[in-house]
């Protein structure tokens, strides 16, 4: 029963929710996803954590970026099915389809300058 609660708290946020939506249409840096919304990386970093620690996404060192992906190849039965389930919901929501529009434009090289 522990894994199905970490799985829910890990999906019981918003911006999380809105992570995990941006990450089917491509993999993205906490750079981007923090321009996207809006949050200090800090706040971006911390959901990031909550979802990995959950299964639902893992990252890759690339050169000097950490790059976050939806963890397709999880074995837990219940992220696997959650993730099929985030896959089909919210197809009409206006803020979902903003995040994607956003993400799919941002470019790395800007929204990562300090």
């Amino acid at each position: 029963m522990r894994e199905l609660v970490k799985a829910f708290k890990a999906l019981s946020d918003g911006n999380r929710i809105r992570i995990l939506k941006m990450l089917e249409a491509r993999p993205l840096c906490v750079c981007e996803i923090t321009s996207v919304l809006g949050l200090a990386a800090s706040t971006v970093s911390k959901h990031l954590s909550v979802l990995r620690e959950a299964g639902f996404i893992s990252d890759k060192k690339e050169g000097k970026w950490v790059t976050y992906y939806l963890n397709r190849q999880n074995t837990d039965e219940y992220v696997s099915k959650l993730l099929s389930l985030i896959r089909v919901w919210l197809p009409d929501d206006k803020t979902i389809e903003e995040d994607r529009i956003k993400a799919g434009r941002i470019d790395r090289e800007q929204a990562c300058k300090v």
